[in-house]
């Protein structure tokens, strides 16, 4: 098998994979806008009315202070302070536009010039490729913005980010490398529909385009693996539902053949769609996706991060169904899809 780096839920960092919460259609949107800032300005001086400023002399040339240079072998390393707008999980209008912030500290030694925010993985809602941060000297602080727009349909939606230092490098903060946006469509719960041209607009998801090679080996493994990590945490294990096998099956193939990593089919199908689709009625459903690499591989990527592992070890889900797709012509070559949910 092909082995690649992988993207960070997927619910697919130098390696990658996603994860995603309940359900929903993401919807294309427009071109996206970067905003940035830093934090608020202090108050600008109020002289007196009996005080007249003094003007400056055109005769005496203005300097500027250079901006400071980072000392050598210094440390490049970031926290995130809070989130100032848009907390996890708030209610969004669908297809509304708005704005997130981040409130970052730069907590190394080096000197930020030239960073980047990053999208990662998870459903983009308009959100750039990449896009500039303000320059941050070290041990100051800064708000890194957003302008993203909500998807139109019911669900909760998660997009995953990074920042990189000039030479494209992504950034430790605090121990992860990700960072996120959740937030909550509607209820959170049912996807909405729509008609166009007398079809239904809830995808379901789109079939393989290709011909993939499947493993039940690879798809026992990752059970395993799961099933073992969750007794080892006092918790109770998944039982194995054929319909959530069939959603994440079909998922794994539509991503091996369409070179996708995400939540979002081919045709613009969330989770929750795909699950109902196979006929199995949830109450809740989350997914992580992996691409690249083994069982072994995509299971030790999940446990290292915050979100993936949270899902794997959450108290919600009493099911789970595993997809596994490789595609020798495509961007990762292996596909791992895991739909975790409670009828």
């Amino acid at each position: 098998m092909k082995k690649i780096w992988t993207l960070a839920l997927v619910t697919g960092l130098l390696l990658t994979g996603c994860i995603s919460v309940s359900s929903g259609t993401a919807t294309p949107t427009s071109a996206p806008q970067f905003v940035t800032s830093t934090l608020p300005p202090t108050k600008a001086l109020v002289l007196p009315s009996t005080i007249t400023p003094s003007t400056p002399d055109d005769n005496v040339e203005e300097t500027s202070t250079p901006a400071p240079t980072s000392p050598p072998n210094c440390k490049v390393q970031a926290v995130l302070l809070e989130d100032v707008t848009i907390p996890d999980d708030t209610l969004v209008p669908a297809g509304e536009t708005f704005t997130k912030t981040w409130r970052f500290k730069n907590t190394g030694t080096c000197h930020w010039k030239g960073y980047t925010i990053n999208f990662l993985a998870g459903d983009r809602m308009g959100a750039p490729d990449s896009a500039p941060i303000p320059d941050t000297i070290a041990d100051e602080t800064v708000d890194i913005s957003l302008e993203l727009t909500a998807p139109t349909a019911d669900g909760s939606y998660s997009a995953y980010f990074t920042l990189k230092d000039a030479d494209g490098k992504s950034i430790l903060i605090g121990t992860e490398k990700t960072f996120w946006l959740k937030i909550v469509v509607g209820d959170g719960s049912e996807p909405q529909t729509s008609t166009s041209g007398g079809s239904s607009g809830n995808n379901t998801g789109s079939a393989a385009k290709c011909d993939v090679i499947e493993n039940a080996n690879y798809i026992v493994q990752i059970q395993v693996l799961i099933n073992s990590e969750r007794q080892k945490n006092g918790l109770p294990e998944l039982t194995i539902n054929s319909l959530l096998a069939s959603a994440a099956k079909k998922h794994s193939a539509d991503l091996a053949c369409n070179n996708l990593l995400g939540h979002t089919g081919s045709d613009g199908s969330y989770v929750n769609t795909r699950i109902i689709a196979a006929g199995y009625s949830p109450s809740y459903s989350e997914e992580i996706v992996y691409a690249g690499g083994d069982p072994q591989t995509a299971f030790n990527w999940w446990m290292n991060d915050k979100l993936h592992r949270d899902a794997i070890l959450g108290t919600r889900a009493t099911e789970m169904g595993v997809g596994y797709a490789y595609n020798a012509s495509s961007a990762y070559g292996d596909y791992f899809t895991v739909d975790f949910a409670s009828p």
